[in-house]
């Protein structure tokens, strides 16, 4: 049988398990972390410029016009810039360049289960540190191991909302026994980030993505910032064209109008704070998010039944199961209405 053929560790791993995504109309999708608003305009024009070009040529595979549009606004030079297929792809990249057979990665618990993944795909060993009760780490989750290659940190985290404060992350960075892939994914909706971290030790890369502020999830863009001589050795390890001509066309559109972001990120957080507080009002136990969903339980009621409900009547949410931590909901901010609508089912429920 051809499965002999196939590596161990791949037979043995049960794969990432991304969120729902019907097929058919009429869901309000609070799912996936979602942008619930349509890109920039720019976005679209760009693509029509490339199509009206033509596709017959190869991309430029180091997406030099992104990096050049992006490296004013970060605050860096575009040689800092390492551009993916999403930023799974950057992570993917980033883990097969630093993590070999047999070496250890970590990460905290509950977070982001694809590092797990990536790990188990390079036949390498991984350990999660939980967090507490509070949502800080312990002293344990920055101390060495032998043969630890990498540590993964979303930030602000998936699925609590919560962040690290960056200076928090400073004082343990030169103690750090490897590099430490700080995961930004939601940074555009919190208080800070940690891109100046990248100027003060090359042992921190940061990676964000274009798909939840920039409402660009069905496009695939990403990208780290690292300091350039291990750029350098990532473009080694990618593929050759890892972002098509529309994609880089795109984000690079999107980057350039930053006003539709600062307006977008206002409805938002907007929306944001509206959600948390309508959940508290219905007896939830909803904690305070810097990202753009909220992670909530509610103590009388289960959150799996919660969860079947809703969708029972075309409301997604996203229902999350973590082993040694408990269950909980985590709920995208959508539109006003589709917030309301999600609040009304959940008073006749409730």
């Amino acid at each position: 049988m051809i499965g002999s053929f196939l590596r161990e560790n791949i037979l043995k791993m049960g794969g990432y398990v991304p969120g729902e995504q019907p097929q058919e109309d009429g869901y309000v999708k609070l799912n996936t972390n979602e942008n619930p608003y349509p890109p920039s305009p720019r976005v679209s024009e760009a693509i029509t410029e490339i199509l009206r070009r033509g596709l017959q040529k190869y991309p430029d595979p180091l997406a030099t016009r992104f990096r050049e549009t992006a490296a004013p606004i970060l605050g860096v030079e575009p040689d800092w810039i390492l551009a993916g297929n999403g930023s799974d792809d950057v992570l993917t990249i980033v883990t097969r360049a630093f993590v070999g057979e047999g070496d250890w990665i970590r990460y905290p618990y509950p977070s982001y289960l694809l590092y797990g993944v990536l790990a188990q795909l390079q036949n390498a060993r991984s350990e999660y540190v939980l967090f507490d009760s509070d949502w800080s780490l312990a002293e344990r989750f920055w101390q060495t191991r032998e043969r630890l290659k990498l540590i993964y940190l979303a930030n602000p985290n998936s699925p609590s909302g919560t962040m690290i404060r960056k200076d928090v992350i400073r004082s343990w960075i030169e103690r750090l026994p490897c590099p430490i892939l700080i995961d930004e994914a939601y940074v555009d909706f919190a208080e800070e980030t940690c891109l100046s971290l990248v100027r003060e030790s090359d042992r921190v890369m940061i990676s964000r993505t274009l798909s939840k502020s920039y409402a660009l999830a069905g496009l695939r863009f990403g990208f780290l910032v690292a300091q350039p001589h291990i750029i350098r050795e990532l473009r080694k390890v990618k593929d050759s064209y890892n972002c098509d001509a529309l994609a880089i066309a795109g984000a690079s559109a999107a980057l350039q109008d930053q006003d539709w972001l600062r307006q977008t990120r206002e409805k938002i957080l907007a929306t944001r704070g509206r959600l948390a507080r309508e959940l508290r009002h219905l007896g939830f136990e909803v904690l305070p998010s810097q990202a753009n969903f909220v992670w909530c339980s509610h103590p009388d009621r289960e959150a799996k039944e919660i969860y079947e409900t809703l969708k029972g009547q075309k409301v997604l949410i996203r229902y999350m199961n973590y082993p040694e931590w408990g269950d909980g909901l985590r709920i995208t901010v959508g539109t006003d209405p589709e917030v309301d609508v999600l609040l009304d089912k959940l008073r006749k429920i409730l």
